[in-house]
């Protein structure tokens, strides 16, 4: 408690003292390394320096010739010392190959024995060394004069460590006075900067702050719905994680525009629009999603706040509840058929002809029967044979012959467990009910039609003809496909690009969401969705899901 006490209260005031804490440490810091480094320098500088002098005083004919005279310290010694007191250096000794000196800065060192090594530069060779000798630790090389091919002597040239510190230290001298230079302009700056910090906190202190923003964290995880907030500029200013996963952006999508988010178009127009949008329905690449838009005007710039929910699971579940619906309907009339056929058998019965009653119920049987029998007899997947079946009495109520493809082929567990039987649902459900309505107008010659159900491109035709949807599902080289055909109007090569956009319909509203949805279940499921010409002139889809492993998405193509 008592420590809390001594600390500054204000968040500005403790951002002064931890800014300032830290221009201190790092002019430190860049101090000491200033300092090694400058040694460092300082060093290799002193080698080259004592080595240039040792090799230029070896290679001197001058040298030489005093080396041959009886007293070459007569000759060596002043040239030695004017050639230190020139260069700088801490000593130029010339010695004989035995190590007795010739010249030393201090006379009364001549005559004697060199304190160093000097085994190397005996056979030849130049090197350099750091040694503790008369003057203290020094930087020294030692290097042998040549007289033709003998050594007739020694010459070591160095510089003390401490001359090396002293020059370090003069310039340490000069990077402090800088070093406190910058240390009183960034607390200056510091100080400056933590008013205006304190005049836009409004006062509050580091814990009240502390406690805003914790609220406000917890209150965006805590929100389910997706809420988005755009600056003026429609660049992302604030997105939660709901918002993030149901638009699939990455974690950094802060502070972009929304046209590079990458999402689908008519979503980033809902977005960019500048008039309020009221339950929108749009799709991303996996989900369904409502949108809603609400301009912000007020302050210094207009933004926009959108809500997003996910409708992903809710669509699939309508879906399945109108395929419910449909089987019903289907059962019901199929209900009604077997009453009359029964009423009939009844009355041949009672008329006494029984073999026409037999015949009657035996054909009748063997009809009803026979799609039943090819349907479970090829598609052992249970998903996808009851949803076959269901679709043929839908069909037949329709007057559309609903049949499978003879080269069809899905064994029991073929199917991966992460292959979901929603999307299989959404998936050849759709198509089918397309094809279905595509191949009943075509037949009955009404209005101009489409194979998807979802839009005209083409005129029917006005004459009456076979109404035929064929199903192909089989699985082949690690897939699963499924192919879907009708004998409908077909699809114009203008609107092949747009059939799976959401909206493309001429039925009414409320319809051109059929072809969208297994586009986005498709790609879910990492496969391709393909359009074509079905060889009766109708439209044909091809889905190819992957049985192992996911690869990337949706293919259209012109028929």
């Amino acid at each position: 408690m008592r420590l809390s006490r001594t600390l500054p209260r204000s968040l500005a005031g403790q951002l002064f003292a931890m800014q300032a804490l830290l221009v201190a440490a790092v002019v430190a810091g860049c101090a000491f390394f200033a300092y090694a480094s400058g040694r460092s320098q300082a060093e290799d500088t002193a080698a080259r320096q004592v080595r240039a002098a040792a090799l230029a005083m070896a290679e001197s004919p001058s040298v030489r010739e005093a080396i041959r005279t009886p007293d070459p310290s007569a000759v060596l010694q002043p040239y030695a010392e004017r050639v230190r007191e020139e260069t700088g250096i801490a000593f130029v000794t010339i010695m004989n190959p035995a190590g007795v000196r010739w010249t030393h800065p201090d006379p009364t060192q001549i005559g004697r024995s060199f304190i160093g090594h000097t085994d190397r530069a005996l056979l030849g060779e130049t090197f350099e060394e750091t040694y503790a000798g008369t003057l203290g630790p020094s930087i020294r090389v030692v290097t042998p004069v040549r007289d033709g091919d003998r050594i007739v002597g020694l010459v070591s040239a160095g510089i003390t460590v401490e001359r090396v510190s002293t020059q370090v230290r003069e310039q340490l001298g000069a990077l402090g006075t800088a070093a406190g230079a910058a240390l009183a302009l960034g607390a200056l700056g510091t100080y400056v900067i933590n008013a205006r910090l304190r005049r836009h906190t409004h006062g509050m202190n580091a814990r009240e702050l502390s406690r805003m923003h914790t609220y406000h964290e917890a209150t965006l995880h805590a929100v389910r719905e997706g809420l988005l907030m755009l600056d003026g500029q429609r660049r992302v200013a604030l997105i939660n994680d709901a918002g993030r996963e149901l638009l699939g952006l990455a974690p950094g999508s802060v502070g972009r525009r929304v046209d590079e988010l990458a999402l689908p178009a008519p979503l980033t127009g809902a977005l960019l629009a500048s008039e309020p949008r009221v339950d929108e329905v749009h799709l991303t690449a996996d989900r369904v999603i409502v949108v809603n838009t609400s301009p912000v005007v007020g302050g210094e710039r207009r933004g926009t706040v959108v809500t997003l929910r996910d409708h992903t699971e809710l669509q699939a579940l309508s879906g399945e509840l109108d395929s419910e619906r449909g089987f019903t309907q289907a059962l019901r009339s199929q209900a009604h058929e077997a009453a009359n056929r029964l009423h009939t058998v009844v009355s041949l019965i009672e008329l006494g002809r029984v073999e026409e009653a037999v015949d009657f119920a035996t054909a009748e049987l063997e009809l009803a029967q026979e799609l039943t029998d090819r349907v479970v007899g090829a598609v052992a997947e249970p998903v996808l044979a009851a949803l076959l079946l269901g679709k043929a009495a839908q069909a037949n109520e329709r007057g559309v012959e609903l049949v499978l493809g003879e080269d069809s082929l899905i064994d029991d567990g073929a199917l991966p467990p992460s292959t979901a039987p929603r999307d299989l649902v959404t998936i050849l459900g759709n198509l089918i009910d397309n094809a279905v309505d595509a191949a009943s107008e075509a037949a009955t010659g009404t209005g101009t039609a489409s194979a998807t159900g979802e839009g005209a491109a083409v005129p029917a035709q006005r004459t009456a003809t076979r109404a035929l949807v064929t199903v192909t599902a089989r699985t082949e080289d690690g897939e699963l496909l499924l192919r879907v055909a009708d004998t409908g109007a077909g699809i114009g090569p203008d609107d092949a690009d747009e059939v799976f956009r959401r909206g493309w319909t001429t039925h009414g509203t409320g319809r051109g969401l059929g072809l969208a949805l297994v586009r986005q279940a498709v790609h879910r499921n990492g496969g391709t969705v393909t359009l074509g010409r079905a060889p009766g002139g109708g439209a044909e889809f091809t889905v190819r899901l992957p049985l192992t492993g996911r690869t990337a998405g949706t293919e259209v193509a012109a028929p």
